[in-house]
């Protein structure tokens, strides 16, 4: 399955590219997120619970940044294991760009799950995957803009 998406943050492109990398703003922005650990430079660690149709699960993920260009782009890759509902593997390339009014925020996500998740099907699990990547970033985006 896979996402795209941009949007224009009304930040310089730095102020993104540092809450980008900065644990506190994530752990905020990831819905059900309980925990996250780590460093851009170490990778990242966290605890989320979700409910995706009738599952319900925790999941332990860990997260690392490649192809990193400081201030303009990441690759984010993690995978997380939520036991019997099964696990969530995925990417997502994520650029930044100086724009009109700030920083144009542009990720194209990739995702694959398996498990109990598998068997709910494309259209759940993609709208489920839509739901959240909508709500993080507008998460990101209320966090980034406050500042």
């Amino acid at each position: 399955m896979d996402l795209e998406a941009t949007r224009v943050i009304a930040a310089h492109r730095a102020l993104v590219w540092q809450k980008l990398n900065d644990a506190d703003t994530l752990a905020a922005c990831i819905p059900g997120c309980e925990e996250l650990t780590g460093t851009p430079e170490d990778g990242f660690a966290a605890t989320v619970k979700q409910k995706v149709g009738p599952v319900k699960a925790t999941f332990k993920s860990e997260v690392s940044l490649e192809n990193v260009v400081a201030g303009e782009s990441y690759t984010i890759v993690g995978e997380g294991k939520g036991g019997v509902a099964g696990f969530v593997k995925g990417s997502a390339d994520v650029t930044l760009r100086d724009v009109d009014g700030g920083t144009e925020l542009t990720y194209t996500a990739y995702a694959k799950v398996g498990g109990k998740l598998a068997r709910l099907g494309n259209r759940i699990v993609g709208g489920f995957a839509k739901k959240m990547a909508d709500e993080f970033f507008e998460r990101f985006q209320e966090q980034v803009e406050a500042s």
